[in-house]
């Protein structure tokens, strides 16, 4: 059952480039023992916020014997960041932005990151971009190609846009849209994923991000040709690189995960049975996995 999620941690602000209002979390900090250890830093998916990452970020920077400093942000128009005014800002060059933003707020030079699914898009970007700040990269699952099939799942969900009358009723429309893919996860876990995803705003169970981003999926022409990142995945190459899948995702193949393989010869894969897109990092055996790997770096 998720733990007191407004506990833990403490509250950053962080101002991006262009004046708006970034919000993220920041666990362990004041851990001495986390001197000598890179920071990881977590960026949710497309509609997702930091709250995904809360049991996580618990985990790996409460560990008895090697904890790290764990930030997690809320991209813009998501969980607590302020909404932009200028919609098109909603793309991952600027949110790439934003995330150098935090890295310089924090004085963070270099760092572990993680990426769910959009996240993971935003570090390609910086792979490209600015690679040095990259001391390793998480892909959970995501890839320089995404499959037609997982994007169209998305933009349905999106478009069904049912509106929850209570937390329960919350736990399972999420139940009923993506139980098929995760099979298994308990009631509690899908009480869990609720309050991640929902926030109640004066009253009223709402999904915790603007609009204007799901609307963005929502047009997407799945008939014309999808452009894909394998040249900026290239950039990552000389970066240690974990890359989890979903056992059930539509969006990340095992294809897709052989070719990244292939191309990255050092990679580590990991299966999230199970699961879906995009994986719960703080289930089952996948915390112990993100331990090994970080341990490494």
């Amino acid at each position: 059952m998720r733990s007191d999620d407004q506990s833990g941690f403490i509250v950053r602000t962080v101002t991006a480039s262009d004046g708006l209002k970034l919000y993220a979390r920041d666990y362990g900090h004041d851990d001495p023992r986390i001197a000598d250890r890179p920071p990881v830093i977590c960026l949710p998916g497309l509609t997702r916020n930091s709250r995904d990452f809360h049991q996580l970020a618990l985990l790996l920077s409460q560990d008895r014997t090697a904890p790290h400093r764990i930030i997690t942000l809320d991209a813009r128009g998501r969980g607590a960041s302020a909404w932009d005014d200028d919609k098109s800002h909603y793309n991952l060059v600027v949110e790439s932005q934003d995330v150098l933003s935090l890295c310089s707020t924090l004085d963070i030079e270099q760092a572990i990151f993680i990426g769910t699914s959009r996240g993971g898009l935003v570090l390609h970007i910086l792979g490209a971009s600015r690679p040095e700040v990259l001391k390793a990269v998480v892909f959970n699952d995501i890839a320089p190609v995404l499959e037609k099939d997982g994007l169209r799942d998305i933009r349905d969900y999106l478009n069904r846009d049912r509106k929850p009358s209570d937390w329960r009723e919350a736990a399972e429309i999420l139940k009923e849209n993506h139980g098929a893919s995760f099979t298994t996860l308990s009631q509690d876990d899908w009480y869990d994923m609720a309050r991640a995803i929902y926030t109640d705003a004066n009253g009223k169970i709402v999904a915790d991000f603007d609009p204007a981003i799901a609307a963005q999926l929502k047009t997407l022409d799945l008939e014309a040709p999808l452009p894909d990142l394998w040249t900026q995945f290239e950039t990552l190459r000389d970066i240690p690189l974990m890359v989890i899948r979903g056992e059930n995702s539509k969006l990340l193949t095992e294809a897709t995960l052989n070719e990244m393989a292939h191309r990255h010869p050092g990679m580590v894969a990991k299966i999230a049975t199970g699961q879906g897109h995009a994986p719960i990092l703080h289930l089952g055996d996948i915390p112990a996995a993100i331990r090994r790997f970080i341990a490494t770096v």
